[in-house]
């Protein structure tokens, strides 16, 4: 053995380190990865945007209120029928993401899956009830840890979401975009599908909302509801038509400046 050899075992490098990793020292990094890993994949599948599916994981395809596994199912199957028409060059449009466990979610990614096409699943891992379902991408299924992350890339992508009826989860995700488009914090439109109008409007009391003036009248135009798979089709259809598929229209020539006004701005 060379005089300065030394005994110790050599470290590994850091981005190896497993110890160094799973610390709090590490934490921002293992943030940064629930940004970058799914970002990576969906450039390489060329995702351009996604319609989100929220809703109960409880409700089966039998049992209580198993109508809306099947309407999810047979909405999230013509929603892929018709996008993978959509002339997108070599982007995928309007791609059917979940939250990748059971019940809704499901449903949504089974739909997008007997139209063949791709579907997405955000799941995070809970102390039950979320698996990842088997309907999912495998190029396109993610596990995260942090909430907001997951959060975060529902929100990105999304130019619609559909709400089932949910429990805690599925409020928590309908207020958290309600309240980014009221404040215009999403880059663009979004369009906002509450199905099954006969549970939404017996657990949300939106007119008591404007009545006590806690939010503004205009606030409610910001989601729809619907009650069947065909016409939650059609809003979604003429609004992603309207927003994000016919031709921009030119802006307005600018009104030349008169001398005076040009003058003050010097």
């Amino acid at each position: 053995m060379m005089e300065n050899e030394s005994n110790h075992e050599r470290r590994p490098v850091a981005y190896l380190n497993e110890t160094f990793l799973e610390s709090p020292d590490a934490r921002a990094l293992r943030i940064l990865s629930e940004y970058l890993e799914p970002l990576s994949h969906f450039r390489d599948e060329k995702i351009q945007d996604t319609i989100v599916f929220f809703g109960s994981a409880r409700i089966h395809e039998e049992g209580p209120l198993s109508e809306y596994y099947r309407d999810a199912r047979t909405l999230a199957r013509l929603i892929t029928e018709w996008s993978t028409k959509i002339d997108a060059a070599a982007f995928r449009r309007f791609v059917i993401c979940s939250g990748g466990g059971p019940g809704i979610m499901e449903a949504a990614n089974r739909g997008a899956s007997d139209a063949g096409g791709k579907t997405i699943g955000l799941n995070i891992g809970l102390p039950f009830e979320q698996r990842p379902n088997p309907y999912i991408t495998p190029e396109l299924m993610f596990e995260f840890h942090y909430f907001f992350m997951r959060k975060f890339w529902f929100a990105y992508l999304a130019k619609a979401l559909v709400i089932f009826p949910g429990g805690f989860g599925t409020l928590d995700e309908l207020f958290e975009i309600l309240t980014l488009a009221q404040t215009r914090k999403l880059e663009s439109k979004i369009v906002i599908v509450l199905y099954g109008s006969k549970f939404w409007k017996e657990v949300l009391n939106f007119d008591a909302l404007v009545k006590y003036r806690t939010i503004d009248a205009e606030d409610v135009r910001l989601f729809q509801y619907a009650d069947s798979p065909e016409a939650a089709l059609q809003i979604l259809q003429e609004q992603l038509t309207k927003y994000f598929l016919e031709p921009e229209k030119p802006l307005p020539e600018p009104v030349p400046e008169t001398p005076q006004i040009a003058k003050s701005r010097v």
